[in-house]
């Protein structure tokens, strides 16, 4: 297989990039004006109220959240200095921690729930019909099925 790629398929690619960096902008900048809120905290909080009992590893949740473990901590960091979750020991691995959603945490996503939504929905969802949120699924499927994703 060749490295070499069409111009068509570098034009795919590009839209693809801007596109995802379009919505994401889009999405900080609601989250952060309206709920002092970056994406990824959002993300965190979402997976954190998710889960059972509100908690995950600290490893699960930077695997779920895409993020190193270093970025995880120091997001982690800033979120517990806003109180929004907390640090829990976990009982059978003395080095492992848990990452836990704290009330205030689980009210934040409350309140910020509703811009997601409605920029998720007003960057992308509204933009396509069915049939092509079809089509893009079928795709990111075929995508995420690579083992190097």
């Amino acid at each position: 297989m060749t490295a070499e790629i069409t111009p068509q398929q570098m034009i795919v690619w590009r839209m693809l990039q801007r596109a995802q960096v379009q919505i994401t902008r889009s999405l900080e900048v609601e989250l952060l004006s309206r709920h002092d809120l970056a994406p990824a905290a959002y993300d965190v909080l979402l997976q954190l109220s998710e889960s059972p009992d509100r908690r995950l590893r600290m490893n699960d949740l930077a695997e779920r959240v895409l993020l190193s473990r270093s970025g995880l901590t120091r997001l982690i960091d800033r979120l517990q200095r806003d109180g929004l979750v907390e640090r829990a020991a976990c009982a059978s691995d003395a080095r492992g921690l848990f990452a836990v959603l704290t009330k205030k945490g689980e009210q934040r996503l409350t309140d910020a729930t509703p811009t997601y939504l409605r920029a998720i929905r007003g960057q992308f969802l509204d933009l396509l019909d069915e049939e092509e949120l079809r089509q893009c699924a079928a795709m990111l499927t075929k995508l995420f099925a690579q083992d190097s994703l």
